[in-house]
């Protein structure tokens, strides 16, 4: 049977115009989201207490549509400092629920509120005293009344033209775990440090890489004493071939730097015999060791440098040359 072109479709059957479409779609999501926010109440903070009270885990589960915005929100979580994962409902009623302890917390996605597969685990969780959390449309259904804390989504439009797709509602669920996530996240006051330990691969993983994560410590230093002969820098510069050595104070103060630079502009027949604090370059740039290796890339490219002293209390604890962040990764 022959296709009918969209020139040959009624003008009452004409497919809405994409853009149109989209827009109209977003425009919708975005009204549910500025109902959201304007919505949210002392039930935010209630829900917050108690999912930071708790010192076992968050059990996120959902239904349809709600398991996937929950599974995300369970990930967001632990990923974020906020031990959690998802569980299925049909799944807990058929053993599952043992993944579900006395230290544990619930939280529960329903946009109706009276989703049946998630009796049995709201039961569990009534019956041995585990803190459940709702998030439901349904301000009056059978799981906004047994939660211990119900945050009642708007009664947004869905975006779906005839009204029954989840999309909207779903929308608005998903932001409100991710303002969960985060308000966890600032309880707990998680830092981007440990957001780095969670994420070691991948490029997020090497974006939050610390200048120590990859520096040369100890012996791998090249670093002389203020009153060391040339003769014997320019050996230890080729033996640790950094391109520099860094001169340090009788205290073990990083005072200056010598570089290949400064041997060329030093390069005559009395540069042997000269010593280390003649040659240097006093108040080298450094970096601390807590920096963000990214940041320790961005000063070298800044300066037309190829390496960097890593110090703490003036004393240096480390280099990190450009190749180091270059194979590391770091962009």
């Amino acid at each position: 049977m022959a296709k009918r072109s969209a020139s040959s479709i009624e003008p009452s059957m004409q497919v809405p115009d994409a853009l149109d479409s989209a827009r109209r779609v977003l425009q919708l999501e975005a009204q549910g989201l500025e109902q959201l926010w304007r919505g949210l109440d002392h039930r935010f903070s209630a829900a917050l207490d108690l999912l930071a009270g708790i010192q076992g885990r968050i059990i996120v589960t959902g239904m349809g549509k709600n398991s996937h915005i929950g599974a995300k929100i369970a990930a967001t979580m632990a990923s974020t400092g906020t031990p959690s994962y998802f569980v299925h409902p049909a799944e807990a009623s058929h053993g599952d629920l043992g993944m579900v302890t006395a230290g544990d917390a619930i939280l529960a996605l329903s946009n109706s509120g009276e989703t049946s597969e998630l009796a049995d685990i709201v039961a569990y969780s009534r019956r041995f005293s585990i803190p459940l959390v709702a998030i439901t449309s349904g301000a009056q259904s059978t799981l906004a009344r047994r939660a211990d804390v119900a945050l009642v989504l708007p009664a947004a439009a869905e975006a779906c033209p005839m009204g029954l797709a989840p999309t909207t509602s779903t929308t608005i669920a998903l932001a409100l775990g991710d303002a969960l996530a985060v308000g966890l996240l600032e309880r707990k006051g998680f830092s981007a440090h440990d957001f780095g330990t969670l994420h070691p691969g991948g490029r997020l993983g090497r974006r939050l890489l610390k200048v120590s994560d990859i520096m040369h410590s100890g012996k791998g230093m090249p670093l002389a004493e203020a009153d060391l002969s040339m003769a014997e820098v320019i050996v230890l510069m080729t033996g640790k071939s950094f391109g520099c050595a860094g001169i340090v104070s009788p205290e073990g103060l990083l005072i200056g730097i010598i570089t290949d630079g400064d041997l060329r502009r030093h390069m005559d027949s009395a540069l042997l015999g000269m010593r280390a604090h003649e040659v240097m370059t006093s108040n080298p740039k450094t970096i601390r060791p807590d920096a963000l290796a990214a940041e320790a890339l961005g000063t070298m490219n800044q300066r037309q440098i190829t390496s960097l002293f890593a110090v703490a209390d003036g004393r240096p604890v480390g280099i990190i040359h450009i190749h180091d962040c270059l194979r590391a990764g770091v962009a």
